[in-house]
């Protein structure tokens, strides 16, 4: 008796949950083959400075648009450059706009990533980790994930893209992260945009902007004080857990 030699519907059913996966990853080899990461950098802010206003001075909204649609794309493809965007958009639009644009092209970036993983590799991994470290971190994750969320985007431990991923691999909500990924990252990205409104004055002087503002004690402090309180929840999760004698607490 000759076998069926098509698929199986439950076989198409798996290959197309990594279509969205693969698509990025090809995305991501395709930006670094055409060469357009020479394309994110200060030296091409700098040189087609005027071009770039005078972009945004005609049509704000389609600029602002545009900017909002490459940010999504490079942070989908977790191409490294969001510091940089982030201080073009302040330079651009300013810092209140900047930030406004920058956070929604990273929300929807992360979204979109967020999405890809948890479709192709979410429900594999939680199938096959039955028991230890990890089932409790998921756990932990699930009961407490907008604090720890906020903490991971807040204070810049982990690189963007690794944030973008983890959480789909432990199953948070699309809400929560969609929550804690927007509101983490404001402070940093109006650090950023601050940095690039002020960058028309820093090329006209011929110098360079610090990039490493972030991390000075009047910004990084009042930031860590904000991952700091996004934890209050969870500690007094623990307490009350505690208290009331269960051994799950923790």
């Amino acid at each position: 008796m000759r076998e069926d030699a098509t698929l199986r519907p439950d076989t198409v059913s798996g290959i197309r949950r990594f279509v969205p996966l693969a698509l990025l990853a090809l995305g991501f080899g395709a930006f670094f083959a055409l060469g357009l990461d020479s394309y994110i950098s200060l030296d091409q802010l700098r040189e087609h400075r005027g071009t770039l206003q005078q972009w945004v001075a005609e049509g704000p909204v389609a600029a602002a648009l545009i900017y909002i649609l490459i940010y999504a794309v490079l942070t989908a493809l977790s191409v490294p450059g969001g510091l940089l965007l982030t201080i073009a958009g302040g330079f651009l639009f300013g810092a209140l706009a900047g930030t406004t644009c920058a956070v929604l092209g990273a929300t929807v970036g992360a979204v979109a990533v967020f999405l890809a993983a948890r479709s192709a590799f979410g429900d594999f991994l939680r199938r096959r980790v039955k028991a230890g470290m990890v089932r409790r971190m998921e756990e932990g994750f699930r009961r407490n994930a907008l604090s720890y969320l906020l903490v991971l985007r807040l204070v810049p431990l982990f690189p963007f893209w690794m944030v973008n991923l983890v959480p789909a691999f432990l199953g948070v909500r699309l809400r929560t992260y969609v929550i804690g990924t927007f509101l983490g990252i404001i402070p940093g990205g109006f650090v950023y945009a601050s940095v690039g409104n002020g960058l028309g004055a820093v090329f006209d002087a011929g110098a360079a902007p610090d990039l490493g503002i972030i991390f000075e004690p009047a910004i990084l402090i009042p930031i860590v004080g904000l991952a700091l309180l996004s934890l209050v929840p969870v500690g007094y999760r623990l307490i009350r857990n505690r208290h009331s004698g269960d051994p799950t607490a923790g």
